[in-house]
């Protein structure tokens, strides 16, 4: 009988037991990596709404809003009482063979959200999965006689071989195979679009783009896409046939202030949106793609093809899983997510643009919508000269590694001496991200103010001099 770890043992677990696991089972590299930016010190006891609670006693407020999953929170009651339900009528996990309640009221509930004839949905685990879905629908809808497909420059859409590819940004320094065909524009840039079409056709003078993939908002580089450009790509992919696909896995469920940031725009519909992370409440890991009934009749409507739209088929639409989306849905939507965002945007973006002019040489740009902001820092050459020397081991080849350490320096403090907890991106110009929560208030929001105002006001000096002697201490 092999030893095994109970699950009441691992909950007794020390921190110091968890790394060794992790270095020993997972992946070391990781342990130092979080460690170094001043992470994976404690561990969490209990979450609720928009506070994690260490078992030392602290509540943290939670500003990263989950990288995007966490709309509702953490262990939103209305959550937690639909998945007991679920198991406590002991409902039906898999479908194959029995049609399922919850998917049919799931895809009802996203086809009323959505605007248009966005109507048809797919369910599997993941974002990413969610995005090659939609690709493969584009490719299927051309029966195989178009070979391109364009991303934008600062795209992000996943690490899956298919989506990696898709991915533009700085998170692809290692070249990974992938889907041919991928073509790159330039964000926003319709100019740029028009371009690599021209430049796209066959021999007789066709278009070769079977699907163009953007995300209106960009939540990695906190770059979003005007309305004069959203509504002429809309006009080149329908004149061309292309499927236009928009990436909505972040940016959905009310957290830049409409229910998908492509919604605002009365009229545009995509022929493809994809959606994950808030779409499961938190607690569930689910993600869709829904689209424009043509596109999915021509593609997957008929008998041969019927069950050919899968991208993972063994967990796609889990009882427990949509049951818990119907429920995140239904909150979004009566809690009024999109007024919430708004309501928290009142108070940090006022905030923000207060403490960027209190100290200019500190902070370079805000910018964001809704409950999603980017705080760009910034440092003088001689602090920037003294990162560049400390000891990062495989990190020093990262173009970026001084912002990103000037960034963790901040949001060290911010953890360490306030009790907020914020992130950075990994892609783009890795802003300080500020994501809270939907369920959190205008006092959460001003608590995060005066905590980023008193630890500015410190000077990037002090702060990256402790950062500095922690983490020396750690290599």
């Amino acid at each position: 009988m092999p030893e095994l770890i109970s699950l009441d043992e691992a909950e007794k677990l020390e921190v110091e037991d968890v790394h060794e696991l992790y270095r020993t089972y997972i992946n070391k590299s990781q342990v130092r990596l979080m460690t170094s930016f001043g992470f994976g010190r404690e561990l969490i006891d209990h979450a609720e709404g928009a506070y994690v609670h260490t078992r030392d006693g602290r509540a943290i407020l939670d500003f990263t809003g989950g990288v995007g999953v966490l709309n509702h929170g953490h262990n939103h009651p209305r959550i937690l009482a639909a998945r007991r339900r679920f198991q406590e009528q002991r409902r039906m996990e898999v479908h194959k063979t029995y049609f399922s309640p919850y998917l049919a009221a799931l895809g009802h509930n996203l086809a009323a959200v959505l605007p248009g004839d966005l109507t048809r949905s797919f369910l599997p685990n993941s974002g990413a999965e969610a995005v090659e879905g939609a690709v493969k629908l584009a490719y299927k809808y051309h029966g195989g006689r178009r070979r391109q497909i364009l991303r934008a420059d600062n795209s992000f859409h996943g690490k899956l071989l298919g989506s990696g590819g898709l991915t533009g940004g700085t998170q692809n320094h290692f070249e990974f195979p992938t889907i041919p065909g991928i073509r790159t524009f330039g964000y926003d840039d319709i100019d740029s679009v028009r371009q690599v079409l021209a430049g796209a056709r066959d021999a007789r003078g066709r278009s070769d783009v079977y699907a163009l993939l953007i995300e209106p908002f960009s939540a990695s580089t906190m770059r979003w896409c005007s309305e004069e450009f959203l509504r002429e790509l809309r006009e080149l992919c329908t004149a061309e046939d292309i499927v236009l696909i928009f990436d909505e896995i972040y940016t959905g469920w009310g957290k830049t202030g409409s229910m998908f940031y492509f919604t605002r725009y009365e009229g545009l519909v995509p022929d493809v949106v994809t959606t994950s992370k808030s779409f499961g409440g938190g607690k569930s890991s689910i993600s869709a793609y829904v689209a424009r009934e043509p596109i999915f009749h021509k593609a997957y409507d008929n008998m041969t093809d019927a069950m050919m739209q899968s991208t993972s088929t063994t967990y796609y639409g889990f009882g427990e899983e949509t049951a818990t989306a119907i429920e995140a849905i239904s909150i979004a939507v009566e809690d009024d997510y999109p007024g919430r965002a708004r309501a928290l945007e009142a108070v940090l973006r006022p905030g923000l643009d207060r403490i960027r002019k209190t100290y200019p040489d500190l902070i370079a740009d805000v910018c964001g919508a809704g409950a999603l902001f980017g705080v760009f820092l910034s440092g003088g050459p001689k602090l920037l000269d003294l990162v560049g020397k400390l000891p990062t081991g495989g990190l020093a080849n990262d173009p970026l590694i001084r912002t990103k350490i000037i960034t963790a320096a901040v949001i060290h403090t911010l953890y360490r001496k306030h009790d907020v907890y914020t992130y950075n991106t990994l892609n783009g110009r890795s802003p300080l991200v500020v994501s809270p929560p939907l369920v959190a208030g205008p006092e959460e929001a001003e608590r995060f103010l005066d905590a980023l105002d008193a630890t500015l006001a410190e000077g990037m000096n002090r702060l990256l001099g402790r950062f500095i002697r922690e983490r020396v201490s750690s290599w």
